[in-house]
């Protein structure tokens, strides 16, 4: 949070008024990192805002200390307002409007209906003034950083506490975001004298991943009569994170991961044998001359040889496309990001069972994200944070940076999976002519999701009019190009795959055991 530095200068008087210039700029450092000074000068008034809200609140209240617009409670900003109540407004009906009218019709009466409808006014304006410190003394706190999934339910928990001596009934509610709705926006609550502090949890949907702050908390409470409500605005600082929802993609691959019956991942005996360097021992019978070590035989005087085991920590990585090509969308809200995400997490969890090392790249029109390949449950938590704040952008992707990045960076052979579209045909040439950079290396797959419509003819449904004639006349020629390009990355010893949108994580965690079955890395 920067801070804004305001001075209030004195120049001139005009018209018996003071002319006051204002300069705001923002603090070059974080909160509580600014130290440089600035210099006093004499008729300068010098005020220091944490935020910009605060600034613009200040600003609009009347008097030059903002009293009645904030005041203290921890470290939380507060704004309050007095609103008045149905049981106010029930009473101006029931006293105030028949007297009015009694007063009018007999004027005799109107020193009577006056003393009435006086102490209704009285005494709404004294609980009005009452009503002040209805909400002092109550504190909030919130967690720091909240974790949910995407559509899927999730707890977002406020702790309220009382320093009062008297039990308050407090009505709370969050400021939270459209993308993360609440089943029920208002809680009420009744807090106990000087209690300790009480939790409130809201039960959340989010529909949206993404990184969303919480900067607000809102109170409501009931003055001394119930002519009036007191709510405040606190500032807060939390964040929710949204992550994508792999509930859904895990029961799909359930039988992937499963270690009992027929299915899942089993010790079973790998075709070959490995490159990996493992020990010496003294020659049998049966083994290769091309596996004996000389040097080692020469110094032992007896045939020495070398034993290899198979590769357990690979290298793994995932390119995500975040360009134009993945913005599309399926349905609404469901876009080709968002497949691709879940996918690549998806693979990391393949990746860290099998003992492999798995990185993950991002990429528009340059590379957004990059995270070296390593394996842990701390650096699986660094993948999920680089992709659920990831968002597509309206560029064309680059290949030729993308494979000039990956040859540089990338000295040793690794598995490269690339998620994206190439439908676009002048976007598929410049990734064949590129891809020509990483292809001796490393063993390249691509995937890519299968649109709406791209299938042979005949085979799709029953055509029952001109258009769906064109419809389908126009999907096999883009099954056409993208069975040519497929043909095309083959001869360059690349594996194009060209997927349904709900067998993407299936088929591309699928191919990974199978490479790593035979070896391929």
């Amino acid at each position: 949070m920067n801070w804004l530095w305001e001075l209030n200068t004195k120049t001139q008087r005009h018209k018996g008024g003071t002319l006051t210039r204002r300069f705001a700029a923002p603090s070059p450092r974080g909160r509580g990192t600014f130290r440089r000074r600035v210099p006093r000068i004499k008729g300068i008034k010098q005020r220091v805002f944490r935020t910009q809200r605060e600034r613009d609140i200040l600003q609009a209240c009347p008097s030059p200390s903002g009293r009645g617009c904030r005041e203290a409670a921890g470290e939380g900003f507060i704004v309050f307002m007095v609103v008045p109540r149905n049981k106010l407004l029930f009473w101006v009906a029931a006293v105030a409007l028949p007297f009015a009218l009694l007063a009018a019709v007999a004027p005799e009466s109107a020193p009577v209906c006056a003393v009435f409808v006086g102490g209704l006014a009285v005494a709404a304006l004294a609980d009005a003034w009452g009503a002040r410190k209805s909400l002092a003394g109550i504190r909030v706190e919130v967690p720091p950083v909240v974790r949910m999934s995407k559509d899927h339910e999730g707890k977002f928990e406020i702790r309220i506490r009382n320093d009062s001596p008297g039990d308050r009934f407090v009505r709370a509610a969050p400021g939270l975001p459209p993308e993360i709705p609440a089943i029920t926006e208002e809680m009420d609550t009744i807090l106990p004298a000087e209690s300790q502090f009480s939790p409130v949890v809201w039960t959340c949907k989010p529909v949206k991943r993404g990184n969303y702050p919480i900067r607000s908390v809102y109170l409501e409470s009931i003055s001394s009569l119930g002519f009036w409500g007191v709510r405040k605005e606190l500032s807060v600082e939390s964040e929710i994170r949204v992550y994508p929802n792999l509930l859904t993609e895990r029961k799909n691959l359930a039988a992937l991961f499963l270690k009992r019956g027929a299915f899942g991942l089993h010790p079973e005996r790998q075709v070959g044998k490995g490159r990996d360097f493992e020990k010496l021992r003294e020659y049998v019978p049966g083994d290769s001359f091309d596996e004996i070590h000389w040097k080692a035989t020469a110094r032992r005087a007896k045939p020495i040889t070398k034993v290899f085991q198979i590769e357990r920590t690979q290298e793994v990585y995932v390119m995500v496309d975040a360009s134009r090509l993945s913005a599309r969308e399926f349905h609404p809200g469901g876009s080709i990001l968002e497949r691709l995400v879940t996918a690549a997490l998806v693979l990391g969890l393949a990746a860290e069972r099998q003992g492999d090392l798995f990185g993950l790249l991002t990429f528009t029109d340059k590379v957004e994200t990059f995270v070296r390949a390593r394996n842990g449950k701390t650096h699986y938590s660094a993948c999920r944070d680089a992709l659920y704040t990831l968002q597509p952008r309206t560029v064309t992707p680059d290949f030729d940076e993308l494979c000039a990045f990956i040859r540089l960076r990338l000295r040793r052979r690794a598995l490269i999976v690339f998620l994206t579209s190439l439908d676009d045909p002048a976007l598929a040439e410049s990734f064949v002519r590129h891809v020509d950079l990483i292809r001796r290396q490393h063993l390249v797959l691509v995937h890519m999701i299968r649109q709406p419509g791209a299938a042979p003819l005949f085979t799709g449904p029953h055509v029952a009019s001109v258009d769906d004639l064109y419809w389908q006349l126009g999907g096999h020629l883009r099954w056409h190009k993208l069975r040519q390009l497929e043909k095309t990355l083959q001869r360059r010893g690349v594996r194009f795959s060209l997927v349904e949108n709900e067998r993407l994580s299936a088929d591309l965690v699928s191919q990974y055991l199978s490479v790593k079955q035979r070896q391929l890395i």
